[in-house]
């Protein structure tokens, strides 16, 4: 089962913003790491605006590594409500993501996959509220989907997260210390005017 408003071969692409855009910004993320919610929580709101105003499309590729590499299924099982999420549309995927991103655990907890931990984080996103979406999460619906996102992801040939390219050229999301570059420095690589 592939979710509505998905992209790409076996629908393993979540696109936000115009299909037809010319420039699009592919982000590599996994919903377990810490750097990528850094980036998130710094750029999402930016990349969302930047895409609204046709700037470009986001492509979003999701890997799911970090459940082998710190144990767990918690990657996996918040893809797949992503997944749910999507299938309700662009904007609730959008909010749920960050708002999965600033509820993110620790590198080394797993309650992420907890499904009910899930749709508590979701309650946060009004679209979100109904019935089909719970059930979907519930009966992870969306987790045969999920695991092809994660195995497109580890055939893409990226190996590490964040990793974020605009028009294939990387893209420096994160600095030196750690932390989400500033919005205006994103910008001037990202979306040149």
């Amino acid at each position: 089962m592939i979710p509505a408003n998905t992209t790409g071969p076996g629908g393993v692409i979540i696109r936000y913003g115009d299909d037809d855009a010319t420039h699009v910004l592919s982000v590599y993320a996994d919903l377990r790491c810490p750097y990528c919610k850094r980036m998130e929580l710094g750029l999402g709101a930016v990349m969302e605006q930047a895409a609204d105003e046709d700037r470009f499309a986001v492509d979003h590729h999701f890997g799911t590594f970090l459940d082998s590499a710190a144990g767990g299924t918690g990657s996996l099982e918040a893809l797949a409500a992503l997944g749910a999420a999507v299938d309700v549309g662009r904007q609730p995927f959008m909010h749920y993501l960050r708002a999965l991103y600033a509820d993110q655990p620790n590198e080394d907890e797993d309650s992420f996959a907890d499904r009910d931990n899930l749709l508590r984080i979701a309650d946060e996103v009004e679209d979100l509220r109904t019935g089909d979406f719970r059930q979907n999460v519930l009966e992870g619906k969306y987790l045969p989907w999920a695991a092809q996102v994660s195995l497109a992801f580890e055939n893409s040939g990226v190996r590490s997260t964040p990793t974020v390219l605009f028009d294939r050229t990387p893209v420096a999301v994160i600095n030196a210390m750690g932390y989400a570059v500033t919005p205006e420095a994103f910008l001037a690589e990202a979306a040149p005017d």
